[in-house]
């Protein structure tokens, strides 16, 4: 059995600069953290919610790469889909009475989430913004101080 955790939270460090995809990445954190505060009587409809926010946030990422011809879509595509399709399975184990995959499915969701937005979305975030404003994306986090400050 896997141990408490306290919770999944947004933090700045998530930022990426492009205002759509930093709020379908909030809420991504938000109903992951869902996953593991939900009781196990509500476990079906945070799944639920989740898997419906994973498909609408994948499809959109998945709509732009395809629409800005992002070099790095096939790889970035390939992750989503294999993300979606562990959901499926998880709903399906969990409709059999295994609640406790649904935890670790949470667990590794947040294991995944900051590599995978350090490092393939920030890759398209900044794709983007350089394709419709000619630079790169511009992000301010809190309490983050000038090297050498």
């Amino acid at each position: 059995m896997l141990e408490e955790q306290a919770g999944f939270g947004w933090e700045d460090r998530y930022l990426l600069g492009h205002a759509a995809m930093d709020a379908t990445h909030r809420e991504f954190v938000e109903l992951v953290d869902a996953l593991l505060q939900a009781p196990d009587a509500t476990l079906g409809q945070a799944l639920a919610a989740f898997a419906d926010h994973a498909t609408a946030h994948f499809g959109e990422e998945d709509g732009w790469m395809k629409d800005s011809v992002f070099p790095a879509a096939d790889c970035h595509i390939d992750e989503h889909a294999k993300v979606l399709e562990s959901v499926r399975e998880v709903q399906q184990a969990l409709a059999g009475g295994n609640t406790e995959i649904v935890r670790e499915l949470a667990h590794a969701l947040m294991d995944w989430f900051p590599g995978h937005a350090d490092y393939m979305d920030s890759a398209l975030a900044a794709w983007m913004v350089k394709r419709s404003h000619g630079g790169s994306p511009l992000v301010f986090r809190r309490g983050s101080r000038q090297p050498g400050a």
